[in-house]
């Protein structure tokens, strides 16, 4: 079923807003039918558009941008981390030893549909199911497996990391940066940025 693209009209934009857990090539193949009608309405349009819901890498945002603009004369944009996903109120972009953080537990697995939001640090004492989100401004470490969303250092701060018993999601993410995963990872797998990528080891 075609559900994962939400096309809404603003006084000042054309939004998008994807479906957070929805493969690149779904997305693709739902944009693809639905550019007509899209380019029919730019005959008589100048609205900006903004793409919202899901965090791209640089190279899905590029495939997305030209696959739109090959059909449409539009500018896009793109929202970044800090207007995607949870703490809001907190986008100043800092570093804070993790080590030390404030730390919330979760004694239950996250459901699918559930977010989990924290400025500090997050222990969730079960899963993360797919279609679960957590989003912390510290560590995000999962006791259990680890299939939904999982977004550390949210506010910036890249010396957080994630950790899980297992990891078997398409991508993780600390800070601004989005590490592409293409298998499942089992034995405690710990995620840190060196550089400016995502080091899983």
């Amino acid at each position: 079923m075609l559900n994962n693209i939400k096309i809404s009209q603003r006084a000042d934009e054309i939004v998008l807003n994807v479906n957070i857990i929805a493969e690149l090539n779904e997305i693709i193949e739902e944009l693809e039918v639905k550019l007509p009608k899209l380019k029919e309405f730019y005959k008589t349009s100048t609205l900006p558009m903004r793409i919202t819901g899901k965090l791209f890498s640089e190279t899905e945002i590029e495939t997305l941008k030209n696959l739109i603009q090959e059909e449409i004369n539009v500018d896009i944009k793109f929202d970044d981390v800090s207007d995607l996903l949870g703490l809001h109120a907190i986008k100043k972009t800092f570093q804070v030893n993790t080590e030390i953080s404030e730390t919330k537990y979760i004694v239950n697995s996250i459901r699918s549909g559930q977010i989990e939001e924290y400025p500090g640090s997050l222990v969730i004492c079960g899963d993360v199911n797919a279609g679960g989100e957590v989003v912390a401004g510290g560590n995000v470490i999962v006791v259990g497996a680890l299939r939904g969303v999982a977004h550390a250092g949210a506010n910036g701060n890249m010396l957080a990391m994630i950790s899980a018993n297992s990891i078997d999601v398409t991508q993780i993410r600390i800070g601004n940066l989005v590490k592409e995963i293409e298998e499942k990872i089992e034995k405690n797998p710990i995620c840190k940025v060196s550089g400016n990528e995502i080091i899983i080891s």
